[in-house]
């Protein structure tokens, strides 16, 4: 999958030294995905949630980062829209976000 938004995985890596190599990580294994359904998604990633159908919400480091990203399964990308602690997470609205893209 091509990945849109790194900026926002390096931001978060920046802020929080100690999740470095989680999202370095999940960037990887995102890349070398082929995900054609959010069951694909759900496979590597049980505890994902799939909020509308593209849009996900993966748990990093034993949930306590979450990044949400859009998923375009045809055009085979994930556009990376927030990645920050649990905490942060907990202000934002992960429905309006991914439906603002």
């Amino acid at each position: 999958m091509g990945i849109v938004g790194i900026s926002i995985l390096d931001e978060c890596a920046k802020k929080h030294c100690d999740v470095r190599e989680q999202l370095r990580a999940w960037r990887k294994d995102a890349e070398e995905a082929d995900w054609k359904t959010p069951l694909d998604i759900k496979a590597r990633y049980p505890s994902a949630s799939i909020i509308g159908g593209k849009c996900v919400v993966f748990n990093v480091k034993g949930n306590q980062y979450r990044v949400v990203a859009k998923v375009n399964y045809e055009l085979g990308n994930v556009r990376v829209l927030f990645a920050d602690i649990h905490a942060e997470y907990n202000k934002i609205d992960a429905s309006k976000l991914c439906a603002g893209v």
